[in-house]
Order: C-alpha cells, then sequence, then structure tokens
C-alpha cells in the first residue's frame, strides 16, 4: 500500500516539526495501534460495501506547501451568503486571521496548534483530548498521530454565542496528493449555546484526502450544533469521525449535508451520560457519475429517559453508490428511551446502488424504539399529476426530490445555511428553481 509506505517513512520526520512533546507519547501509542490494525478492508464488517484501495494506494505529500493564492474574494465565494457569521479559515494546514472574521467574547477559540503549544491548555487537553474517540479505530489513531491543523473551542458557563462560526479548511497551490489531518475540540460548558458550520475546499486537481476527528462534549443544559457542509471536488477524499458525549437536561446535533467528493465517509457516535438527553443525526445526500457517500451512525444510549433521532434521506444519480449503516445501542438501566431511525433512498438512473443497514440492539424493556429504510424511484402517479398540469418533467421530479429531502431540513436554525442546501439540491438537479421557489 502506497499510503502505508508513506506513513512509514514520515512519522519521525513529522515529529521532528511539531513543538508540543507532551503528545508525543500519545502519538507514539497511536501509530502503533495504527500499525497492529492496519487499514480496514472489505473483509471488515463495518467497510463491507466501502472499498478504500482507491484512497489507500496513492502516494501523499505529508508536509503541504504553505504558498497561497487564495483571495478574499475567492473566499467570500464560498461564504453561505450571511451577513454576520463569524468564520475562521484554514489554508494548506494553517490558520489564516487576515481571511478570517472573530468576533465573539467570552470563550477560548484557539488553533489546535497554539493550543497544543499553550501550557495552560495541558490539563483540557489531558482530560478532554483523545478521551471519546475510539482508538481502536485505524483513522482515529491515524489522526492521533498526524493532527496538527483544527481549532479548540471552549465555551463558558450560560455563555450563549449569537453568531454561527463557519469553519473552512482549504487545499491550494498543492502539485502531489496531499494528506491532511483535521482536529477538532468543542466544550460547551453547563447552559452554553453554539452553532458550528464545516465545509472542505480542493481547488487543486491533484488528490486530497482529509482524515478528520472531531470530539464534542455537552454538559448540562447546553446546546450544540455541528452542519457538515460536504460539497467538495471530485479529487478529494474524506474520512470524517465525529464523536459526541452528552451530560444531562443537553441538546447535540449533527447535521450532514453531502454534495460532492469522490469517497465520502461519515461516522458519527452519540454517547449519553445523563437523563433527559435529546440526540438529533440528520443527512441529506445526492451524488452522481460513480461517488460514494458512506454514513455509519451510533447512538449509545446508556441512561434512562433519553431520545434519539436519526433521519437521513439519499439521492443517487448515475453509478453512485450510497451506505448507510444507524445502530442504536440501548443498555439494561436505559429504561423509557424513545429512539427513532430512518433512511430514505431514491434511485433515479438504474446504475445507482444503496446498502442499507439500520439496527437496534435493545437491552432494557420499556423503551420505544423504531427503525426503517426504504429504496426506490420515484413516485410515477404523482409525477404524471404535476406533469398534467403543464409542469415540465425537471422541475416535476425536482420538486417530489425536494418534498422528499424536506424533513431532513426541518431542524437547520440557521437560514443562510437552509437556502445554501436548498441551492445545492436545485444544482445537483440540475433545475433553475430553489425550495423557496416551490414551497
Amino acid at each position: 500500500m502506497a499510503l502505508l509506505e508513506n506513513i512509514q517513512n514520515n512519522h519521525a520526520a513529522f515529529l521532528d516539526t511539531l513543538q508540543h512533546r507532551f503528545l508525543d507519547e500519545n502519538r507514539n501509542a497511536a501509530l502503533k495501534k495504527f500499525f497492529h490494525f492496519g487499514f480496514p478492508t472489505k473483509k471488515d464488517e463495518e467497510y463491507k460495501y466501502t472499498n478504500l484501495r482507491e484512497i489507500t494506494e496513492k502516494n501523499y505529500n505529508f508536509f503541504p506547501k504553505e504558498a497561497h493564492t487564495i483571495s478574499k474574494e475567492q473566499i467570500a465565494e464560498l461564504h453561505l451568503g450571511e451577513e454576520n457569521f463569524d468564520w475562521i479559515v484554514f489554508i494548506n494546514g494553517q490558520l489564516h486571521k487576515e481571511l478570517s472574521k472573530i468576533s465573539i467574547e467570552n470563550v477560548e477559540l484557539l488553533s489546535f496548534n497554539y493550543a497544543l503549544n499553550d501550557p495552560k491548555h495541558k490539563d483540557i487537553f489531558d482530560n478532554y483530548f483523545n478521551s471519546i474517540a475510539d482508538q481502536n479505530l485505524a483513522f482515529t489513531n491515524l489522526n492521533t498521530a498526524y493532527c496538527k491543523m483544527g481549532f479548540f473551542l471552549k465555551v463558558p458557563k450560560n455563555v450563549v454565542i449569537q453568531k454561527p462560526i463557519h469553519v473552512f479548511y482549504i487545499s491550494q497551490n498543492q502539485d502531489e496528493n496531499t494528506f491532511y489531518n483535521t482536529r477538532n475540540l468543542l466544550i460547551a460548558e453547563s447552559g452554553s449555546k453554539i452553532e458550528v458550520i464545516e465545509s472542505h475546499h480542493n481547488f487543486d486537481d491533484t488528490f486530497v484526502f482529509t482524515n478528520s476527528v472531531t470530539e464534542i462534549f455537552t454538559y448540562q443544559n447546553a446546546k450544540a450544533d455541528w452542519h457538515k457542509l460536504q460539497n467538495d471536488s471530485n479529487t478529494s477524499y474524506m474520512m470524517d469521525h465525529t464523536f459526541a458525549k452528552q451530560e444531562r437536561d443537553s441538546l447535540t446535533t449533527v447535521n450532514t449535508f453531502t454534495f460532492g467528493g469522490k469517497l465520502v465517509r461519515n461516522n458519527l457516535d452519540f454517547i449519553h451520560n445523563g437523563e433527559n438527553i435529546n440526540s438529533f443525526m440528520n443527512g441529506i445526500t445526492i451524488i452522481d457519475d460513480d461517488q460514494l457517500v458512506d454514513h455509519h451512525t451510533a447512538v449509545h444510549h446508556k441512561t434512562p429517559h433519553c431520545e434519539s433521532y436519526q433521519n437521513y434521506k439519499g439521492i443517487y444519480k448515475g453509478k453512485s453508490h450510497g451506505v448507510f449503516n444507524g445502530k442504536v445501542f440501548v443498555d439494561k438501566i436505559a429504561q423509557k428511551t424513545n429512539a427513532y431511525q430512518q433512511n430514505n433512498n431514491i434511485l433515479l438512473d438504474e446504475g445507482a446502488t444503496i446498502d442499507s443497514k439500520p439496527q437496534l440492539e435493545i437491552f432494557a424493556d420499556d423503551v420505544k424504539c423504531s427503525h426503517g429504510c426504504t429504496v426506490g424511484q420515484l413516485n410515477e402517479d404523482a409525477l404524471f399529476y404535476l406533469r398534467a398540469r403543464g409542469i415540465s418533467k425537471n422541475e416535476a421530479q425536482a420538486m417530489l426530490l425536494f418534498a422528499f429531502a424536506n424533513d431532513a431540513m426541518q431542524n437547520i436554525d440557521i437560514e443562510p445555511l437552509r437556502v445554501k442546501i436548498s441551492k445545492l439540491l436545485a444544482e445537483k438537479l440540475e433545475v433553475d428553481m430553489s425550495f423557496e421557489d416551490i414551497f
């Protein structure tokens, strides 16, 4: 494997570039675990439908060129049309303050690399870093071994951040395939509120492989929303792991909107650690050609009186391939659990495929748990009804597909993001209309 050889040859050189020596032991231990497990193959049950050879057989540069030519105008084109957001811009692994806008106060917001170099944050990293990330997974170990880009955000007790924060990860001016390991850490203390939007953008024709790990800690009565907008180029690969741990009376949402990328794998784990917790996972996927998007979710109900909702919608065109594997685990003591899981898919072309596997493992006896999956095509009767009223075939299809995706958009509180998702849906469906035009 080309990537495996890269890793073997680059680790010592990578450590020499870092100043935060207190992580060296963690990095070496993580790399040792990675070599023990190796890259997942289709023989592994969790990767049964996703072949990673396209990614792992390529060579990558572990030390991206820092120089870039990204302008403020190019950054503006990536925005959602928002006027009052804050944003953070990373280019080629480096934070660029001159292209960022941060106006929020009373929070600790640092680049991950800077936080690792600041001794006063050592206790925070000792208590939080890698504490909920699954250390038996190859790519989380690989990330721990190589991460240095990303951000750390701590929202103090009862602080409500009114402005969403949009985080841009950009790769540009690279003449070789490039390997990035992004690491994010969000701590929302009791009574706080925060919303984050994350997007990745490859401006080159060379391949970019991003291996991302995010850890979210939501404390009592806090609310944390994380929105992933995935609309990258066909020379981009994404391996994303997000872990969210919630305390009592908290609410955490992760929305994943996937419209681009050659191969995208989203792994999402929620861990309940108190009563009256609410967890929301929503996803909309629309892809074409030979793209592959794989959603793997898991909710660990460990305490009573908690609720979780998973709602994933997929629209597949061309020879694209979708995968959904959603799991709900309910421990014996987690009585009065309410868990809902739904995956609905539409195949628009004969070459498109979906493998869906919703799962429940319930050890409590007083619960309300349901799961379901549908795979089909557009309703011909509904299509005929609309066309009989003078609506073109493309517009009629768009109306039905917008309606199909609508309920996965219901809990988007950020209006510019909702509008952006609507426009991307229209763009992918190749119609000159948006959600607002239809409804």
